[in-house]
């Protein structure tokens, strides 16, 4: 027999031949490629050398009981084995080897066809389809038609359907109540044309009907030739814990955004974790402020045993609960019956099949413990992973629960009460005062209501600062809440407003409490290291003799302390009618002022000052002048007061100022010979130096010099304690604009104050003038007036000048000018330059000025 090795070298499979000494005499092409070796190395050596190692032991007497058996074919062609390459890598090779006969001689003649990727196909089925069946996740697998033809073990352990039960039909077929899955079992094959994979959860249903929630994932096997779906492959994972967990959050915060009461919301929780984990009985306790315990739900617990549980005290060993909230940490206690952390309380009425507890403590986010959240169970043992699940969720939701439950008591404490005093507010008391009344009515009982102001408080804001105005409040409602009887009430109303509420108290008794109220809080205040002495205005209102509702008492009382401030502060005043009427009167014409200022609708008139000892003109006063269409004209004096009273002042001042330096700006451009012109300020725009930013524009807006403008300040800021008023007047002074004291001699200002002040004139009130001629106390007054201005250097200017013999009279003590109805009357600005012309063409000496009937000067 010869062989065709030419043909053998060109043999896709692996062809190698051995003698009867087994070493190798042919290694073909296909042989070198397959063990990664040229033919040239392996050639004439045993055979051994392409054997794997594990297999060359046994290979030599393998090979010497086959040439003794006289089989030829000794391996079939299904016979795999392992080759190791040369650079150590394996393959796997299909072996058939056969006896052969040539010149008398023995070979064996090996075909090897390389397997490696079929071998390895295999194994990663094998692979594949240990991890399926030993897997927890359940694997379903369908043809094409997403019809099902495999199911691994879980799936069994899950649904209870082995896969001769559901081979055949759509996956969830079985595993859904009235086919409520049928449209996703029907659609899968077209979905999956569109993508690769896809997940749904779905609520599936076992062979018992129990509800099991999966995470369904599909993905799509398809022929690697083609690219047709040939199979598809679905993991299912078990998320009911999951889905329980989400279930039992989600009504809880639906509970919670509901404002549901804590204990509902409690109880809700304890019900819900019952429900899912069977054989535990659930509590939820809150920890009070004091440590003390108060259970919120445990509805599955004893009554008696909630019940002797309330009021306990936390401690390091007060049972699980007790001893969890004190430490802060989570208590498990595995035998009740044994633990010494129930030593002190085998008396509590627990369940006898309550073997073990385990609490934990419910955290705010600051860290304190609100509360704790236990387990009870019917033996003794540790939580589960899944009770540990459930607490995470619960220990968080109890705390979100608690920390609601405490801000809406926050702000429901912030809408009754004021946050600096920690008095009730404004609406806590007239809920207060309703309720109050409707008792006083139907017991026929008399109240009192006393409304407090504190007198001056905005100077201690403006020049003390905020903080300490606040201090002084604090102490002014802890001195008024000393001072109250039992079952009163003080509020904080705002600002520097304060009510008391007193029962059965009628007028008589309500001036007592009032007087010593006055004295008591007229003792000086220590704040910031400053001894502060204060005092305060109060308004009285009766029910039912002055109100039978709340706001209108409140009105009423308001209005009565605004009576008290007028009259001079410090004082109580009790409400009337008539007091009522004139508040309302003086209401609607300050609101009428308040438009005219703002529609500029205020004039200015001026009137003369003439010099005595010459006739010539000394200067002009700048007067304000109201006429109210409904109100006609208004007295200075009473619009000047309500400016002040309700704080438009201010306004009124720099709209004097503005437009006297503008009439003055137009009289010096005009050539007329205005020595000056004098500007009233109220006590008021003292207390600020925006004043004097205010004169020192119009002075440069207009091109004036500070001589120009003289400014009248009454005794009230020599006499007002406000610290700025001195600081202003200077700072005015040192402008070069001349201060003048206007009516002089009318109040109570002492000449030492009168020496501090940078006073260059003096203006003797009017009511001196009215007994000059005939009464001799009024013109040894005047003298004195005259003798103390001209001794401190002052120029002295008399008001109110109306006969000639009162000029004369003042001519003989040496007045320096005069001012009234003998020179002019307050004229419009065309009247006045009038008056100067004629005042001109007739000449300036003393006849002139004494010459003038005030008739002719209206």
């Amino acid at each position: 027999m010869e062989l065709n090795f030419a043909a053998l070298t060109q043999c896709l499979d692996a062809v190698v031949f051995i003698d009867d000494k087994n070493d190798i005499v042919f290694f073909n092409a296909a042989a070198e490629r397959l063990w990664g070796v040229s033919a040239d190395t392996v050639l004439h050596k045993n055979v051994r050398c392409l054997v794997p190692p594990e297999m060359r032991a046994h290979h030599d007497d393998f090979i010497a009981r086959h040439r003794t058996s006289g089989v030829n074919r000794i391996v079939g062609s299904s016979r795999e084995m392992p080759i190791e390459r040369c650079d150590g890598s394996r393959v796997w090779g299909q072996l058939a080897l056969t006896a052969i006969e040539l010149n008398d001689a023995s070979y064996y003649a090996a075909f090897v066809r390389d397997v490696t990727e079929d071998v390895s196909r295999r194994e990663q089925l094998r692979i594949l389809s240990l991890v399926a069946e030993t897997t927890g996740r359940i694997v379903l697998v369908t043809d094409s038609h997403a019809r099902i033809v495999y199911v691994n073990h879980a799936f069994t352990e899950m649904f209870g359907y082995a896969l001769p039960d559901v081979a055949g039909t759509l996956p969830f077929d079985r595993l859904s109540k009235d086919h409520e899955h049928r449209e996703l079992s029907e659609g899968l094959v077209e979905r999956l044309t569109t993508t690769t994979g896809f997940t749904e959860e779905v609520l599936l249903h076992d062979s018992s009907g129990k509800g099991v929630w999966v995470s369904a994932t599909f993905n799509r096997v398809q022929d690697d030739a083609t690219g047709e779906l040939r199979n598809i492959v679905a993991v299912l994972a078990d998320i009911t814990q999951t889905k329980q967990i989400e279930e039992l959050q989600r009504d809880v915060l639906a509970a919670i955004v509901s404002d549901e009461p804590l204990a509902d919301v409690a109880d809700l929780i304890c019900t819900k974790v019952e429900a899912i984990a069977p054989g535990v009985l659930c509590s939820l306790i809150s920890v009070t402020d004091d440590g003390q315990l108060q259970p919120l739900a445990g509805r599955s617990l004893p009554p008696s045993f909630t019940a002797a549980v309330t009021g306990l005290t936390i401690g390091p060993k007060v049972g699980a609960c007790g001893t969890a909230a004190f430490l802060g940490e989570p208590v498990l206690v595995e035998d009740i019956a044994t633990s010494p952390l129930w030593d002190d309380f085998r008396w509590l009425p627990l369940p006898p099949e309550l073997l073990a507890c385990w609490s934990i403590p419910v955290k705010l986010r600051c860290g304190k413990v609100a509360g704790t959240f236990a387990f009870y169970f019917t033996d003794r043992r540790t939580p589960s992973p899944w009770h540990q699940q459930i607490v995470n969720a619960c220990a968080g939701l109890s705390a979100l629960a608690m920390e609601r439950q405490d801000s809406k008591r926050h702000i429901d404490r912030l809408a009754t009460m004021d946050t600096l005093t920690g008095l009730p507010n404004r609406s806590e008391l007239l809920r207060v005062m309703g309720k109050e009344i409707l008792r006083a009515e139907a017991l026929q009982l008399p109240l009192t209501f006393l409304f407090l102001d504190l007198d001056h408080f905005k100077d201690v804001n403006d020049t003390l600062g905020h903080s300490t105005g606040d201090q002084l409040l604090v102490e002014m409602a802890r001195r008024l809440k000393a001072q109250l009887r039992t079952g009163d009430m003080v509020a904080r109303i705002g600002g520097d407003e304060f009510v008391i509420l007193i029962h059965n108290c009628r007028g008589d008794e309500a001036s007592r409490i009032a007087s010593r109220l006055l004295e008591y809080l007229a003792a000086p205040f220590n704040v910031e290291a400053l001894t502060l002495a204060m005092s305060v205005s109060i308004g009285i209102a009766l029910y039912p003799d002055h109100g039978v509702d709340a706001e209108t008492l409140l009105k009423h009382a308001d209005t009565a302390m605004y009576e008290a401030k007028r009259e001079g502060r410090g004082k109580f005043r009790f409400f009337t009618e008539d007091l009522n009427q004139r508040v309302q009167s003086r209401l609607v014409l300050s609101v009428a002022l308040r438009k005219a200022i703002q529609s500029h609708a205020l004039k200015q008139y001026y009137q003369p000052q003439v010099r005595i000892d010459t006739g010539t003109l000394h200067g002009v006063e700048a007067l304000t002048r109201w006429h109210d269409p409904v109100h006609g004209d208004v007295p200075a004096p009473r619009f000047i007061a309500l400016a002040e009273e309700y704080g438009l002042i201010s306004g009124i001042d720099q709209w004097g100022v503005e437009t006297a330096c503008a009439q003055m700006a137009k009289w010096r451009a005009e050539g007329r010979p205005v020595p000056h012109i004098s500007v009233n300020l109220s006590p008021v725009s003292f207390r600020s130096d925006a004043i004097v930013d205010v004169i020192v524009e119009e002075l440069r807006r207009h091109q004036l010099t500070p001589s120009d403008l003289r400014v009248e300040i009454t005794e009230r800021v020599m006499m007002d304690q406000h610290p700025n008023s001195l600081a202003t007047a200077r700072a005015i002074e040192a402008l070069g604009v001349r201060l003048a004291m206007d009516d002089f001699g009318t109040g109570y200002s002492s000449l030492s104050a009168l020496a501090r002040l940078p006073i260059a004139e003096l203006k003797i009130d009017r009511s001196f003038m009215l007994s000059l001629e005939r009464d001799q106390h009024a013109q040894a007054l005047a003298t004195a007036v005259i003798r103390i201005g001209q001794s401190l250097g002052m120029t002295v200017v008399a008001e109110g000048v109306e006969t000639d013999k009162q000029m004369r009279l003042l001519q003989e003590l040496d007045c320096d000018a005069a001012q009234g109805y003998l020179f002019a009357r307050a004229l419009a600005p065309a009247d006045f330059e009038g008056w100067l012309e004629g005042r001109l063409a007739r000449g300036c000496g003393p006849g002139a000025a004494t010459g003038v009937e005030p008739a002719s000067l209206t």
